[in-house]
C-alpha cells in the first residue's frame, strides 16, 4: 500500500487506497479550523515520520502541497495549523533524511513570506526562527538563504499604515534576521552570509529600527523594534571573525552617510560604541582603520561632518583603549602578541602606528589650511558665517587633539617615545626645513596655529607618561626641537612647551601640589613625593642641565610673558629640584635664581616693570621652595629674612603681590637696597657650612650657546650677555672717535698708562680665577660665545666688502642695481686679501 505505484494510481481517490502518510496528515485537519490541530492523531504522525525517516520528504511535499492550496483560498486557519505540524515534526527528527524535508519547510516558509498578509509573515517568521534555534548534525552543501535575507530586511523596513501592525512585521523581519545569523554563522559552509551583498542589506536593516525609536514609548521588551535590532546587531557582531570586521564595519559607515548622521553624530557614536564593546577586543584595530579611511573620503566635507567623524574615532579609541589586549604595536611587519598584565593595555592599529598619527596630523593641516583659506576668502562676506565656521573648524582640530592624546597614552612608554618624536618632527621652526608639513604658504598666523595645534597634541601624549630614566624621556632628537620653540616670541608657544616638560620631568605627580606661584610657607605639608636621583639621571644632567637652565633663562626675559608663564616657569624649577637634583644641581639652580635677579635689576633687556618685579618674585617662590626642600637651616633663615623684609618695603616683589590685579608697581628698582635681595655671600656660607662645593657659586651663571637663536629669528643673548668685551667692536673706531681733535692732554692721556696696566692686571686675574674654579659647561659657554661672535663679526665684514662676482661668460648681465657689473675674464677679477692663500 506504500509502494510508489500507489501515489499515482487510479485508486487514489479513494480513501482507504491512499498512502498512508497522505492519510495521517489529512487526520491531524479537523472539520473546522476553529479547533485547532488534532492532537492524537499529530502523535500517530509525529511516530510515524521518526519510525520510517525516508518519508518524511513526502510528508514535507504534501503538507506543502496543502499549505500553498490554502493560501490561495484563503483559508489561514488551516495554514496554521500545517505550519503548526511541520514545527513539531521539525523538532521531533533530527535524523539526516531531515535534509530534504527542510526543503520543503523553507519553501513553505517562503510561500508565507511572500504573501501580503502581516499574520501570515509574522507565522512563518515564528516558524523559520524555530528551525534556526535547531542544531543539524551535518552541514548542508546546497542550502541558501539569500531570499530569506532579503524578505526579512524588507520586512525591517516596512511601512505599513497601522502602527501596531508596523511594529509587529518589523519585529519579525528583525527576528528573521537573527535566524539567520544564528543558522549561518556557525556552518563553516554558510560564509557566504558576510559577503558584502548580503551585509549591506542585514546591517542597514538593524540600524534603520535602532534609528527609529518612534515605538520606543509604546512598545517594550522583546517587542520593541530598536531594542531587538540592537541586540541582534551585537549578536552579528559578537560572532564576526578575523576576515569579517571589515564586511561589518563598512555597511554601518554608508549608512551614516547615506541618512547624514554626521551630524549631529550621537546615533554614530552610540553605534560605535556597540560596536566596539560586541566584538573581540583583538579585532578593535580593524574598526580604527576603518573609520581613518572613512575620514581621508571626506576630508573635502563640511566641518561638522569631518567632527562627527573624528569624534566617533576618539570615542572607539577610548573604549579600545580601556580593554584590549592583543598584538603589540610594531613598525615592522611581524606581529607579537602581548600577554595580559596589569598594566595600561596596548593598542594595536596595524603595522605601524606611526601611519595612524600621520593621517591624524595630515587633517589637523587640512583643518587649519580651511579655517586661515577661509579667513582669507571670507573677509568681505558676512562675519556671523566665518565666525561659524571657523568655530566648526576648532571642534574639528579639537577632536583630532583629544584623539592624538587618547593614541599616545595607550602606548607603552618605548612607543610613546616614538610617537613624541614623530610629532616634534612636525612642528615647523622658523629657519628650518620642514619636510613634514609645509607651512610656506600658509604665513605667520598659519604656522603659528600649526605649532599650537602640534604643541597641544604633545601634551596630550606626554600626559600620565612615566619614563623610567629622564634620558628615555628626553631624547636629545626631542630635547634640542623642543628648547628650540621654547625661544618663540610668542607667549602661548612657551606656556605649551613647559606643560610638556612638567608632563616628563613630573613622575611622582606633584605638579597639583605646586599649582600657582607662592610662597610656601611649609613645603613639608605637601608631603611630596622623591626618590633618590638615579646614575641614569646625574648623567643626564651633566650632559643636558644647560638646555634647561638655558630654556628658564631665555623664557623669563620676554617682554610678553603674563602670569601663567610665571607660574609654570616657578613649577619647572621645583620639578626639576624634586626629581633631577643632587648637590650638583642644587649649586646650578641657585647660581640660575641668582643671575635672573641680577638680570631684573640690571635690566640691560629694558624689561617693562612688570616682569621684573616677575622675574625677582619667581626667584623669591623658588629660593623659599628650594631652601625647605634641602633642608638648610641657614638658607632657610637667609630666605625667611628677604620675605620678611619684602612683605614690610617691598611687596611688589613677592607673588602674592605683584600679580594681584591693579597691584602698583615702583618707578625703578632700587638696587642698592641689598636687604630685599638674596646675597651671594650670605648664600655661600648657609650652603658651605652644610658642606656643598660653593666655589661655583661666586662664578656669574651664562646661558649656553646655541643655533637655536638665530634659527628662531630671535636676538642671541650673546649680544646682551658676555663675560668679555666686544674686541671687534673696541678695535674698529667709530667716526666721532676718528673725528677726535688731536690735543695736549689726549697726548698726555695716551702717555700715562699706568692706570691701564694696573686694570689689564685686574682682567688678567680674573681670567685665570675663572678658568681655574668655573665648571666645564661655563668655560665651554665662554669659548663658544667668542667664536660665534667673531664668526658673526666676519659674516658681516664679508658682507660689506665682498661683492658678487662679475661674469666671466663673455657677456654682459643685467641687474637691478644702479649699475650693472661688467663682463671680465677670470684672470682679471680681483679678489681681496683674505680670500687669497
Amino acid at each position: 500500500m506504500d509502494s510508489e505505484s500507489s501515489d499515482t494510481g487510479v485508486c487514489g481517490c479513494c480513501g482507504p487506497l491512499r498512502p498512508r502518510y497522505k492519510r495521517l496528515v489529512d487526520n491531524i485537519f479537523p472539520e473546522d479550523p476553529k479547533d485547532g490541530l488534532v492532537k492524537a492523531d499529530m502523535e500517530k504522525l509525529t511516530f510515524y515520520a521518526v519510525s520510517a525517516p525516508e518519508k518524511l520528504d513526502r510528508i514535507g511535499a504534501y503538507l506543502a502541497e496543502r499549505l500553498s492550496r490554502d493560501v490561495v483560498r484563503h483559508r489561514y486557519g488551516y495554514v496554521v495549523i500545517a505550519m503548526e505540524a511541520l514545527d513539531q515534526l521539525l523538532m521531533a527528527c533530527h535524523s539526516q533524511s531531515i535534509k530534504p524535508f527542510v526543503e520543503s519547510f523553507l519553501h513553505m516558509v517562503a510561500k508565507l513570506l511572500e504573501s501580503r498578509e502581516p499574520d501570515l509573515q509574522v507565522l512563518g517568521t515564528n516558524s523559520f526562527v524555530k528551525f534556526a534555534n535547531i542544531e543539524e548534525d551535518t552541514p548542508s552543501y546546497h542550502r541558501r538563504y539569500d531570499f530569506f535575507v532579503s524578505q526579512f530586511s524588507a520586512m525591517c523596513h516596512s511601512t505599513h499604515e497601522d502602527p501596531e501592525t508596523r511594529t509587529r512585521i518589523r519585529v519579525a523581519g528583525i527576528k528573521g534576521l537573527q535566524g539567520v545569523v544564528r543558522k549561518t554563522v556557525n556552518d563553516e559552509l554558510q560564509a557566504i552570509i558576510w559577503e558584502p551583498q548580503h551585509m549591506d542589506k542585514l546591517i542597514p536593516s538593524m540600524l534603520f529600527n535602532m534609528q527609529d525609536n518612534e515605538d520606543a514609548d509604546r512598545v517594550s521588551g522583546e517587542e520593541n523594534p530598536a531594542s531587538l535590532a540592537e541586540s541582534c546587531f551585537r549578536e552579528l557582531l559578537g560572532r564576526a571573525a578575523y576576515g569579517n570586521m571589515n564586511n561589518a564595519v563598512r555597511p554601518v559607515l554608508v549608512h551614516l552617510d547615506n541618512h547624514r548622521l554626521w551630524d549631529p553624530n550621537e546615533f554614530a557614536v552610540s553605534c560605535f560604541r556597540i560596536i566596539m564593546y560586541s566584538i573581540q577586543a583583538q579585532h578593535s584595530h580593524h574598526v580604527i582603520q576603518q573609520v581613518l579611511n572613512h575620514l581621508d573620503t571626506h576630508s573635502k566635507n563640511t566641518p561638522r561632518v569631518r567632527a562627527g567623524i573624528v569624534q566617533v574615532l576618539l570615542e572607539t579609541v577610548a573604549i579600545a583603549a580601556k580593554g584590549s589586549v592583543g598584538p603589540v604595536i610594531s613598525n615592522s611587519s611581524a606581529y607579537t602578541w602581548a600577554k595580559p598584565t596589569s598594566s595600561p593595555p596596548n593598542l594595536w592599529l596595524g603595522p605601524t602606528v606611526l601611519e595612524v598619527f600621520n593621517t591624524l596630523l595630515k587633517h589637523l593641516r587640512v583643518s587649519v589650511d580651511c579655517e586661515l583659506g577661509d579667513s582669507r576668502r571670507n573677509s568681505g562676506s558676512s562675519i556671523s558665517s566665518f565666525r561659524n565656521r571657523d568655530s566648526d573648524e576648532r571642534i574639528v582640530q579639537n577632536a583630532i587633539i583629544q584623539t592624538i592624546g587618547f593614541f599616545g597614552g595607550n602606548l607603552p612608554d618605548y612607543q610613546r617615545a616614538e610617537v613624541m618624536m614623530f610629532i616634534m618632527g612636525k612642528v615647523p621652526v622658523y629657519g628650518t626645513p620642514c619636510h613634514t608639513l609645509d607651512t610656506a604658504k600658509m604665513g605667520h598666523q598659519g604656522t603659528k596655529r600649526i605649532q599650537t595645534m602640534l604643541l597641544s597634541s604633545l601634551i596630550m601624549v606626554t600626559s600620565g607618561f612615566k619614563c623610567k630614566t629622564m634620558s628615555a624621556g628626553l631624547p636629545a632628537a626631542f630635547l634640542e626641537p623642543l628648547c628650540s620653540i621654547s625661544l618663540m616670541e610668542d607667549a602661548e608657544l612657551r606656556q605649551l612647551v613647559l606643560e610638556i616638560l612638567h608632563n616628563i620631568i613630573d613622575r611622582h605627580d606633584n605638579r597639583a601640589k605646586l599649582r600657582g606661584i607662592r610662597i610656601i610657607p611649609n613645603v613639608a605639608a605637601l608631603k611630596i613625593k622623591r626618590e633618590k636621583i638615579s646614575k641614569q639621571d646625574v648623567g643626564f644632567m651633566k650632559k643636558h642641565g644647560q638646555q634647561l637652565y638655558r630654556h628658564i633663562y631665555l623664557g623669563c626675559k620676554e617682554e610678553d610673558n603674563v602670569q601663567k608663564n610665571f607660574e609654570l616657569l616657578f613649577t619647572a624649577l621645583a620639578l626639576i629640584t624634586i626629581e633631577l637634583a643632587n648637590e650638583d644641581v642644587v649649586i646650578d639652580v641657585i647660581r640660575l635664581s641668582l643671575a635672573l635677579q641680577d638680570m631684573a635689576l640690571v635690566n640691560e633687556e629694558n624689561l617693562p616693570m612688570f616682569c621684573r618685579c616677575g622675574i625677582l618674585s619667581l626667584v623669591a617662590a623658588y629660593m623659599n621652595f628650594l631652601s625647605q626642600m634641602i633642608a638648610n637651616p641657614g638658607l632657610c633663615q637667609h630666605v625667611s629674612k628677604v620675605i620678611e623684609l619684602r612683605n614690610l618695603e617691598a611687596p611688589y616683589l613677592l607673588p602674592e603681590h605683584v600679580f594681584r590685579e591693579k597691584c602698583p608697581l615702583p618707578a625703578a628698582l632700587q638696587s642698592e637696597d641689598r636687604g630685599v635681595y638674596f646675597s651671594v655671600c650670605e648664600v655661600s656660607e648657609a650652603l658651605g657650612g652644610s658642606g656643598y662645593n660653593v666655589e661655583r657659586l661666586c662664578v656669574p651663571y651664562v646661558p649656553q650657546v646655541t643655533d637655536e637663536d638665530r634659527l628662531t629669528r630671535r636676538k642671541s643673548f650673546v649680544d646682551t650677555v658676555s663675560l668679555q668685551v666686544d674686541i671687534l667692536s673696541n678695535s674698529l673706531p667709530d667716526k666721532s672717535q676718528l673725528a677726535e681733535e688731536i690735543t695736549f692732554e689726549t697726548l698726555k692721556k695716551a702717555i700715562d698708562t699706568t692706570g691701564l696696566e694696573e686694570q689689564e692686571r685686574e682682567r688678567r686675574r680674573q681670567v685665570m680665577e675663572k678658568f681655574q674654579k668655573a665648571p666645564f659647561e661655563e668655560i665651554a659657554a665662554h669659548c663658544e660665545s667668542k667664536n660665534n661672535m667673531l664668526h658673526d663679526r666676519l659674516a658681516q665684514i664679508f658682507e660689506l666688502t665682498i661683492r658678487p662676482p662679475p661674469s666671466p661668460s663673455g657677456s654682459s648681465s643685467v641687474t637691478s642695481g644702479p649699475a650693472p657689473y661688467q663682463s671680465v675674464p677670470v684672470y682679471e677679477i680681483k679678489f681681496p686679501d683674505l680670500c687669497v692663500y
